[in-house]
């Protein structure tokens, strides 16, 4: 099997990590800091929650092109998150939860600009989502990782990523690993 990479930030990377993991074809997710200053030093939780650090929270999404496109992750990523919203998903406000999609390369590149293009019209109002190079990718502290698989009955889990989850599975069901 030969799988592809994608990294994407949609908010806090435990709502993203939780949705995006449910997908055919997603071998492996961890969660992590991207799209800050290149040549910086790997960052902390507590340093990227300032929102000073110029980084985001992302997650990294090895997946088989064979089960599922990038494409597809695309519209599962832009399904669990609102694009339109520039630093901000629902009560997480920084730049460190802002939409971006950091592109490993450029068919990837141009494959989210069009995605983006040909779906702006289905939102009431502009989509935000930074499009960008990925440069340095650090994993995040373990406690991070399958957080909401951890924690499921924290109060932000609860309240946040089922509702998420239940999108997926109900209108995009061809996607979701059974």
């Amino acid at each position: 099997m030969t799988t592809q990479t994608a990294v994407f930030g949609g908010g806090c990377f435990w709502c993203t990590e939780a949705a995006l993991k449910i997908l055919k074809g997603v071998t492996r997710i961890e969660p992590g800091y991207a799209g800050g200053p290149a040549g910086a030093k790997a960052p902390s939780y507590e340093l990227v929650c300032t929102g000073r650090t110029g980084f985001a929270e992302v997650v990294r999404v090895e997946y088989d092109p064979a089960v599922v496109s990038y494409g597809d992750l695309l519209t599962a990523f832009f399904a669990t998150h609102d694009p339109t919203t520039l630093n901000r998903q629902g009560n997480d406000i920084g730049t460190q939860y802002r939409s971006v999609i950091l592109y490993a390369d450029e068919a990837q590149r141009a494959q989210a600009e069009a995605f983006i293009r040909e779906h702006a019209g289905e939102y009431a109002r502009p989509i935000v989502t930074e499009v960008a190079p990925l440069g340095d990718f650090f994993v995040a502290e373990e406690y991070h990782h399958n957080y909401f698989e951890r924690n499921p009955f924290s109060g932000y889990c609860m309240a946040v990523i089922p509702p998420k989850l239940s999108k997926l599975r109900s209108k995009y069901a061809e996607l979701v690993a059974q």
